[in-house]
C-alpha cells in the first residue's frame, strides 16, 4: 500500500523557448509523467509542473532576426510546446514560463537573500565584445579556429573535432556569430555566486542518495578540480531581469532558469485552493522534491542550484534524477545541426503511446543512452502490446458478447495464477518507485506469456464446440479478461489512453487497489480494437518527413562505422610487456545483459555489461559469429580497467575477451556457471 502522507513535487528541465520539442524531449518527459502517474495511481498526492526557459541572448537575436518581441516569439513557442506535450498525454498540473511575474520576484528575491548573506560579489572581467552589434559576446556566439587542433569553425567555448575545452579569448581568428565582425576585448563588472563557500554542504547532499552513484562519482571529479565563483550576470541588450540593485545589469539565464521551477509552482499554489508554497519550498519541508534532467546539466542541478536554495533559505531536492541522451537507429540527434525528430512529426504520423510504451522498455534508473531503432521500435510495439496484450482480451471477449451477453463468469477459474499476478505487483510497484521501468515491463509481459499460455493450454475456441462446455469455456474466458485488467492496471502509468480505452470496455477505473479483487458475475462491454499495430508505412511517413535531419545522421553514423572498423582492422600487433604489467590487467565476470546490431556495421555488436551493480557498453567485433539472441543472458568475461575508448559510433568502455581463427568461429570466454557478475579472475 502507498504511504498516503506523501506530498511530492517534481519538475522537467525547462525546454528553451527557440525551437520544437523534439524526441530527444520526449525522453525526460515520457520518464517523468510514467513516474508521476504511478505515484497518482498509489494514492499518493503529488504535483508535476515544468516551464518554458524563455531568456538569453539566442532568444533575443532570433526574435530581432524574425522581427518581433521576444515576447511574441517565446508566446508563440510555449503554445507549441504545450501542444506537443498534451499530445504525448504529458499529465503536467502547470506549464508556465520563466519570463513571468513569479519568476521576477522570486530570482529578485533570492538574489537579494544572497547578497545580504554574503554570498555574491562583484569583480571586472574583459569579455569579447561585438563592435557592430555594441553587445558582449556569449560563448556560442563567437567563432574561431580551435586553439588545440586548429579546426576550423568551431564555437567559443568546445571544440567539436577533438572535444577540447577553452575560453574564447583563446581562439585563432575569433569572429562575432552575430554580426561577422572581428571581437574586441573589453571590461565590465560582474556579479559572481561564491560556490566555493558551500563546498562542504554540497559534498554531503551530492553523496545523500540525492544523485545516482555515477553522478555523484562525477561531482566528484568536479570537486577534485576546485569550485569556481560563478557568474550570474549578463550585460544589456539582454532579455531577461534586469538586478534590483544593478541598472543595465541582468541575470544570467541559468540564475532565474531553475527558480522557474518554484515560479511556476507558486503561480499553480495562486491558482489553487488549499496548495501551499511555503510548505513545499521552506528549509525543513517533510515534502518530496524530485527533478528529472538529462545529463548535460548535471553541474547546474547538482551544485549550484542546491547551494542558490541553501545560501537563500529555501529546501535542496530530495533527489536530482539524470538520464542519457536519445540516438535515432544509432546516430547522435542534435538540435544545433538538426537531426532530429520533432514530436510534432512524430505525432502526425504514429501513436505517441507506442514511443511511450518503448522509452519505458528500455529506461533504467541509470544514466545509459537510449537508442530508439525504428525497426526494434515497430517489432518491440507490435509484438508485446499488440500480440500478447490486446490479443489477450480480443479473443476472450468475442466468446463472452456472443455466448453469455458480455456477463463475466461468477467463479474464479484459475484462482492461484490470479493470485500470483496479484502478487506480482509490489515487485513492479517497486521497479517504478526506483524509475525500473524496463524491469518492470519485462515483469509485466512475463505475466502476459503466463496469461496467453493459460488461454492456449485451455483453448477454450476448441471446447465452445460442444454445448456441455459453456460453463468451462465462460469461466476460462473470464479469467483471460481478469488478467488483462490486472496487466492493463500495471501499464495504466506508460500507456494512459489504452488505460482509458480499456476502462471503457470493463466498465471499471482500473485502480491498484481494486485489482486485488478479481471482477465476478460482471458485464463488460463488447470489445473494439483497443490499439493499433505500427505499419512500417507510418514510420516511413516519418522518416521521410525529417528525411534531411534523419538522412544526415545516419549517412554520417554509417561513415563513422565504417572508418572506425577500418580502424580495427588495422590495429598492430603490440609490443611485448613484462608479467607485472600483464598482472594490472583487471579481468572480470560480466553478464551480457543486452546486445544490439550496430547500424551499418559489419563486425560489430553494441553490448551492454552487468559487472554485478556497475553497468557499461563495449563494442566488440563478434557479429560474425553470434546474434544478438545468442548473448543475452550469458556470462562472459572481460577487461574492466581498460580505458573507455571513444570510437565514432560511440564510447567503449571495455574489452570482450574472445578467441577463435575468426569468421563463425568466434569464441567468447564463459566462466563457470557459478561465477557472480563482477567476481574477478585476475
Amino acid at each position: 500500500m502507498a504511504n498516503q502522507d506523501r506530498k511530492i513535487l517534481v519538475t522537467c528541465a525547462l525546454p528553451y523557448a527557440n525551437g520544437p520539442i523534439h524526441l530527444g524531449h520526449m525522453l525526460e518527459h515520457v520518464q517523468a509523467d510514467i513516474w508521476v502517474r504511478f505515484q497518482r495511481l498509489r494514492g499518493n498526492k503529488i504535483h508535476f509542473i515544468c516551464a518554458d526557459d524563455a531568456h538569453g541572448t539566442p532568444i533575443m537575436l532570433k526574435a530581432q532576426e524574425m522581427g518581433i518581441e521576444p515576447t511574441e516569439m517565446i508566446a508563440d513557442i510555449k503554445a507549441s510546446h504545450e501542444q506537443d506535450f498534451a499530445g504525448f498525454g504529458i499529465s503536467f498540473d502547470n506549464y508556465h514560463s520563466t519570463h513571468s511575474d513569479e519568476n521576477e520576484f522570486l530570482s529578485s528575491q533570492i538574489y537579494i537573500a544572497l547578497r545580504d548573506n554574503g554570498f555574491i560579489a562583484s569583480k571586472t572581467i574583459s569579455q569579447l565584445f561585438d563592435p557592430e552589434k555594441a553587445m558582449f559576446l556569449p560563448d556560442r556566439f563567437v567563432k574561431g579556429t580551435c586553439p588545440k587542433c586548429k579546426a576550423e569553425d568551431q564555437y567559443g567555448d568546445n571544440c567539436d573535432v577533438c572535444g577540447a575545452t577553452y575560453n574564447p579569448t583563446e581562439m585563432i581568428n575569433p569572429k562575432s556569430a552575430v554580426s561577422g565582425a572581428t571581437p574586441v576585448m573589453k571590461e565590465t563588472e560582474h556579479f559572481f555566486f561564491n560556490l566555493p563557500q558551500f563546498e562542504e554542504m554540497l559534498k554531503e547532499w551530492t553523496k545523500s542518495g540525492a544523485l545516482q552513484t555515477e553522478m555523484a562519482n562525477k561531482v566528484g571529479e568536479w570537486f577534485e578540480h576546485g569550485l569556481k565563483q560563478w557568474d550570474i550576470t549578463r550585460d544589456a541588450p539582454y532579455f531577461g531581469f534586469e538586478i534590483p540593485d544593478a541598472p543595465g545589469k541582468y541575470f544570467y539565464v541559468w540564475l532565474d532558469a531553475p527558480i522557474g521551477y518554484m515560479g511556476s509552482f507558486k503561480n499553480l499554489c495562486d491558482r489553487t485552493d488549499g496548495l501551499d508554497f511555503d510548505e513545499y519550498w521552506k528549509k525543513e519541508s517533510s515534502t518530496e522534491l524530485y527533478h528529472f534532467i538529462g545529463k548535460d546539466i548535471v553541474n547546474f542541478h547538482s551544485l549550484f542550484w542546491p547551494a542558490v536554495l541553501e545560501g537563500s533559505g529555501f529546501r535542496k531536492p530530495t533527489a536530482v534524477n539524470v538520464h542519457g541522451y536519445v540516438t535515432v537507429n544509432g546516430a547522435k540527434m542534435s538540435k544545433s545541426k538538426g537531426t532530429f525528430i520533432k514530436a510534432s512529426t512524430y505525432l502526425d504520423n504514429l501513436d505517441p503511446e507506442c514511443l511511450r510504451y518503448y522509452y519505458a522498455a528500455k529506461l533504467t534508473n541509470r544514466i545509459d543512452d537510449l537508442d530508439l531503432n525504428l525497426d526494434d521500435f515497430t517489432q518491440r510495439v507490435n509484438s508485446d502490446v499488440v500480440n500478447k496484450l490486446v490479443n489477450l482480451a480480443s479473443r476472450t471477449a468475442g466468446f463472452i458478447a456472443k455466448k453469455y451477453e458480455g456477463k463475466l463468469s461468477s467463479k474464479v477459474a484459475a484462482p492461484e495464477l490470479y493470485q500470483a499476478f496479484i502478487d506480482a505487483g509490489e515487485k513492479i510497484a517497486e521497479l517504478f518507485e526506483k524509475r525500473d521501468f524496463a524491469r518492470a515491463i519485462r515483469d509485466i509481459m512475463s505475466l502476459a506469456d503466463d496469461a496467453n499460455k493459460y488461454i492456449d493450454d485451455k483453448a477454450p475456441w476448441a471446447l465452445a464446440k460442444k454445448p456441455e462446455n459453456e460453463a468451462e469455456v465462460q469461466d476460462i474466458c473470464s479469467m483471460g479478461i481478469n488478467l488483462f485488467r490486472v496487466l492493463m492496471t500495471y501499464l495504466k502509468p506508460i500507456m494512459p489512453k489504452l488505460a482509458a480505452r480499456s476502462e471503457d470496455f470493463l466498465v471499471e477505473v482500473l485502480d491498484w487497489n481494486s485489482i486485488q479483487k478479481p471482477l465476478v458475475d460482471h458485464k463488460i462491454n463488447n470489445f473494439k480494437a483497443l490499439f493499433q499495430r505500427i505499419e512500417a508505412k507510418n514510420v516511413d511517413a516519418m522518416v521521410e518527413a525529417s528525411k534531411e535531419a534523419i538522412v544526415s545522421a545516419q549517412s554520417k553514423a554509417a561513415a563513422e562505422v565504417n572508418d572506425s572498423q577500418s580502424e580495427l582492422d588495422k590495429e598492430p600487433i603490440a609490443a611485448e610487456i613484462d608479467f607485472d604489467t600483464f598482472a594490472k590487467t583487471d579481468l572480470r565476470v560480466a553478464l551480457i545483459a543486452k546486445a544490439e546490431h550496430v547500424p551499418k556495421a559489419n563486425k560489430l555488436l553494441k553490448l551492454t555489461l552487468d559487472l554485478g551493480g556497475e553497468t557499461r557498453t563495449v563494442f566488440a567485433g563478434i557479429k560474425s559469429a553470434y546474434t544478438p539472441e545468442d548473448l543475452e543472458g550469458k556470462l562472459t568475461v572481460m577487461v574492466a580497467n581498460l580505458a573507455p575508448r571513444q570510437m565514432k559510433f560511440g564510447l567503449s568502455e571495455g574489452m570482450v575477451l574472445a578467441a577463435g581463427p575468426g569468421g563463425k568461429e568466434i569464441y567468447i570466454l564463459n566462466p563457470d556457471d557459478g561465477a557472480q557478475p563482477g567476481q574477478r579472475i585476475m
